[in-house]
């Protein structure tokens, strides 16, 4: 079984003239463009710890297959406003699993989209729990209901967002959870 026992959350933009090099530039700024990236969908793992980007990132070699959620958001429109968000809903029961989600803006600020990618978290998390709520809801709200329902502990995102370069040249933005199975520093061997 693969089950990712360490997760952390990273972001980070690119630009170039060209698309996929402005790709390739975001995930060097989110420090995951040495790796092969495998897109997964939106679980977090019962007992996975949520650790710091720091501490994640000392647990990478190059080339190695890195399971991620995703989001991903491109542009070459001068002064358009993009963004990429993570959403993160945890219960508080542990053996439980969580939600990611992810979600990409046009004309969103940072606080607007990843608002959006943690209030979806945590509704897909909610339902799960079978915690009533009202969709209609402010996120304010809703996120007292989900408090005082006791059940879920925490929801965070984490958000990228960039403007469109005068230039026309292309601009990326990236959010990711970034899953590790396991992690055995050698050091640990001796």
């Amino acid at each position: 079984m693969l089950i990712p026992e360490f997760v952390y959350l990273t972001r980070g933009k690119g630009v170039h003239r060209e698309k996929l090099a402005s790709f390739e530039l975001a995930l060097r700024a989110a420090g995951i463009a040495s790796q092969n990236l495998v897109h997964v969908s939106s679980i977090f793992p019962p007992q996975a710890k949520l650790i710091s980007r720091r501490r994640g990132q000392g647990m990478l070699e190059p080339g190695q297959i890195l399971f991620c959620v995703m989001s991903r958001n491109q542009t070459n429109e001068p002064h358009r406003l993009i963004s990429s968000s993570i959403g993160l809903a945890l219960p508080a029961d542990r053996a439980l699993h969580g939600y990611l989600s992810e979600h990409k803006g046009f004309g969103q600020t940072a606080k607007v989209s990843g608002d959006y990618a943690e209030d979806l978290a945590a509704e897909m998390l909610a339902s799960t729990l079978g915690i009533d709520f009202n969709v209609d809801q402010s996120w304010d709200e809703k996120k007292q209901v989900f408090r005082m329902s006791g059940q879920i502990v925490k929801t965070s995102e984490i958000t990228q967002t960039a403007v469109g370069p005068k230039d026309g040249r292309w601009v990326t933005t990236v959010a990711a959870a970034v899953m590790i199975m396991e992690w055995k520093n050698d050091r640990d061997l001796d």
